[in-house]
């Protein structure tokens, strides 16, 4: 499973943001036009400008770009050019006898570094706690159109065709025979499309969601919830969760699906409304049991926030949406599953999918007996009580352990 030499030749890549585009960054902070948020001190209606205002002030006057950009730039990266889109990617050589290749996939609004802390434990599992002999080559890419995968000169990129990218980076630049794939969120979707399309070249696969190809394919494509309504039977507890998953996640891909372009001229503009939007996902999305201020600090959300400014890819990462649609996808094959490639699971309990699941058990079933199980070759379901959305960054540890114990038998 070793890849060539083609990619040991590749050149190194580093992280160097202009100073101009940081001073014009800060000038604009120092000239934010605050909204006078009247009777919004419960964030009925969104971030409040109470929670953002300290946050700007302290992404103009204290947040150090450069020593976040050191801390990037200790991982070994490096930028190709494939179907006329650039990918940068951080790559790391497992340290165990026999690693696996893997290609960890990210989702939106996480670019590649929510899956970096992944990176130490799969490479180095002894390290960890772990054995060596469960060690991966690990290659974390930003996906076309995302963050350091910029600038994007083709407007048409969507999951299905960035799966054919990153599947000519993981068989053509690196040099892989086969190797495994992990996704999350719209990196899920990825590696979905992967799943249906390569499945000879897969070893097996590990999920944080489980998205199968062909998402946004529906007629009400722009709601998430497909128009269902809460029944007027639904138990208190299964009312709350449909009520959370809601406000969760309606309104953004509504939004992307339908405005995409018309929000992006605001958000590509004005670095603390491109924050705002961003930083709702962030919130709403994370564990829905913890504080969010407690597990995500303020240096790690403004160095994803100046990632989107700097490299202008808030647009870019936005279109992946309307994509879905305007190109759909198509199958390859009609065998079933869909997705061949065995497949493990790993779902986190603080997460507003599924409504109402709020056990182990629960959630397994909601998987078990829902529409999207029959799509994949289930092979390991596991729940971890720790994490939401967001589940290489937030539980890292879980889903290391989860990808080890899944790949075990394929090794």
């Amino acid at each position: 499973m070793a890849g060539n030499s083609k990619a040991d030749s590749l050149a190194p890549y580093k992280i160097n943001v202009p100073q101009d585009v940081l001073d014009d960054l800060k000038s604009r902070l120092k000239n934010t036009r605050f909204f006078d948020d009247l009777d919004n001190e419960t964030e009925y209606y969104g971030v409040s400008t109470a929670y953002l205002k300290p946050l700007v002030e302290y992404w103009a006057d204290g947040f150090d770009w450069r020593a976040q950009e050191k801390r990037l730039n200790s991982y070994n990266q490096h930028k190709v050019e494939i179907d006329n889109a650039p990918v940068h990617f951080v790559y790391e050589h497992g340290k165990g006898p026999n690693p696996i290749p893997i290609i960890v996939l990210h989702g939106w609004p996480w670019p590649g570094e929510f899956s970096l802390p992944v990176v130490g434990p799969l490479t180095d599992p002894a390290k960890y706690g772990g054995d060596a002999a469960d060690s991966f080559d690990v290659v974390v890419p930003n996906l076309p159109g995302f963050a350091w995968s910029t600038p994007l000169a083709r407007g048409d990129l969507n999951y299905w065709k960035i799966a054919d990218i990153l599947h000519k980076l993981m068989t053509e630049t690196l040099g892989y025979e086969k190797y495994a794939v992990a996704g999350s969120d719209y990196g899920a979707l990825i590696a979905s499309a992967l799943g249906h399309k390569y499945a000879d070249s897969i070893i097996a696969m590990q999920y944080g969601q489980d998205l199968p190809p062909g998402m946004f394919s529906n007629e009400r494509f722009w709601d998430v919830t497909d128009g269902w309504h809460i029944p007027e039977d639904a138990s208190p507890k299964l009312r709350a969760g449909m009520e959370n998953f809601v406000t969760t996640y309606v309104s953004h891909v509504t939004a992307h699906m339908l405005d995409g372009s018309t929000i992006t001229h605001g958000l590509n503009d004005s670095p603390i409304g491109m924050l705002a939007w961003l930083l709702q996902r962030w919130r709403k999305w994370s564990d829905k049991n913890a504080n969010f201020d407690e597990n995500f600090s303020r240096d790690f959300i403004l160095t994803q926030a100046t990632t989107f400014w700097v490299t202008q890819s808030i647009g870019t990462s936005i279109r992946m949406y309307r994509n879905a649609v305007r190109y759909p996808w198509v199958p390859s094959h009609d065998r079933q599953p869909t997705v061949e490639p065995p497949a493990g699971f790993t779902f986190l309990l603080g997460d507003a999918y599924p409504p109402g699941a709020t056990t182990p058990e629960e959630r397994i079933a909601a998987f078990e007996n829902g529409p999207t199980y029959d799509t994949f070759n289930v092979d390991n379901v596991n729940v971890h009580q720790k994490g939401g959305h967001f589940v290489h960054y937030e539980n890292p540890e879980g889903f290391a352990s989860d990808v080890r114990n899944t790949f075990r038998k394929f090794r």
